[in-house]
């Protein structure tokens, strides 16, 4: 950092969620000097509204790593980061339908060869692990005893705290208005406190990133996402807590957290809508909708009683997958586009940015499958399953 000029600094990070700071984490311990500009607060965006899942279950290998990598943080998250992030084991159960055994079966099997603490389990297995469930409507589940939740605020202010801490700065209330450039590569940016230099930004704007992308005339398929979801009191007949559940057939996901239970739903979920609507509320008719889901997997729940509910956004890309890499002007990437599923992966994909960016390549995982150029060459990435939304 230039002791000269307080504005100046070696990485520009624009966005104050989970995954800027993880970045600016990172990056801090390689004795590199990152600003991060966040136009609120610290996950004041798609974080502070994420559902916290922390599990491995995913049908691609790099999705698996990452969530992988991304766990040894979350058990170990005092001598890792510092702080709490509030990871609480809940054991983690995908269900599916019959059609998709196939799919799950050779997920599972991934996931067991890269080393993660994962089985096949059946119905009456479900029925064992959570006797309130339902269980008549398939056959087969997937079972991660290990895996749990963590409080997404909490997760982002320790990372963001630690990365201070080793000399990062946060700059909040702090809006992104130009990218400035010199001779075709990135000088810095303009905004609403002034102009900040640097020779490389990264964009972790989440919902708000392809304002920022318009903004170096970038043109990627990206686009807006909002995902309600409500907590209800459980009822005294089951008070004790459940496992953690994506449920394909009910298209739906569920967790605990103390006496409440959050519920998602994957479908009714908009695209195209403006990242500054109201999060606070969610959208009408959603809790009736969730509520009958939860019904369905869980019929004690007829006797539950609703919490809250609210809203939230993200940016979302066709193949549901985030953008991770350079493109545009050099000293340009982008960290964004996670589609809902990135609070999990975030403590390994601020560490595989930080190798990509200061040693030209991701060593931990190889993150290139989500690179930017991936669009124009047709490799979207393909999942066995359609996605669940988190």
């Amino acid at each position: 950092m230039n002791p000269n000029n307080a504005n100046t600094s070696d990485v520009i990070v624009i966005g104050g969620g989970v995954h800027g700071a993880s970045l600016a984490f990172h990056l801090a311990q390689r004795g590199v000097q990152a600003t991060v500009l966040e136009k609120q607060f610290v996950g004041a965006g798609a974080t502070g509204h994420s559902s916290g899942l922390v599990r491995m279950h995913y049908d691609t290998e790099v999705d698996s790593r990452l969530a992988w990598e991304s766990f040894q943080y979350f058990c170990d998250w005092k001598n890792r980061v510092g702080g709490e992030c509030g990871f609480t084991r809940a054991g983690f159960i995908q269900i599916v339908r019959r059609e998709a055994q196939a799919a799950l079966r050779a997920t599972v099997a991934l996931q067991q060869k890269i080393g993660i603490p994962t089985l096949i389990v059946t119905a009456d297995d479900v029925k064992r692990l959570a006797p309130s469930f339902r269980t008549d409507d398939f056959e087969l589940a997937a079972y991660e005893p290990e895996s749990g939740y963590a409080m997404p605020s909490d997760t982002a202010n320790a990372l963001m705290n630690a990365a201070r801490e080793r000399g990062a700065r946060l700059v909040q209330n702090c809006a992104v208005t130009a990218i400035n450039m010199t001779g075709g590569r990135v000088a810095g940016v303009e905004t609403t406190q002034g102009k900040f230099s640097a020779p490389i930004v990264v964009n972790a704007a989440g919902a708000w990133a392809n304002q920022i992308n318009k903004m170096v005339e970038l043109d990627l398929p990206y686009d807006t996402w909002r995902h309600d979801t409500m907590f209800v009191v459980r009822p005294q007949e089951i008070a004790l807590a459940h496992p953690m559940v994506i449920d394909f057939p009910n298209e739906m996901y569920f967790r605990p957290e103390g006496g409440l239970t959050l519920v998602g739903l994957e479908d009714g979920n908009p695209l195209g809508d403006s990242p500054d609507g109201d999060a606070d509320h969610a959208q009408p008719g959603f809790v009736e909708r969730a509520i009958d889901r939860i019904c369905q997997r869980v019929p004690a729940m007829k006797d539950g009683g609703l919490h809250s509910a609210h809203g939230g956004y993200d940016g979302i890309t066709p193949d549901q997958h985030p953008i991770l890499g350079a493109t545009g002007p050099d000293g340009f990437y982008l960290d964004c586009g996670h589609s809902g599923t990135g609070f999990k992966t975030a403590p390994a994909i601020g560490l595989c940015m930080a190798e990509l960016i200061l040693d030209g390549k991701s060593k931990t995982v190889d993150i290139s499958p989500f690179a930017p150029s991936r669009f124009a060459e047709r490799k979207l990435i393909k999942s066995s399953y359609a996605n669940v939304w988190k």
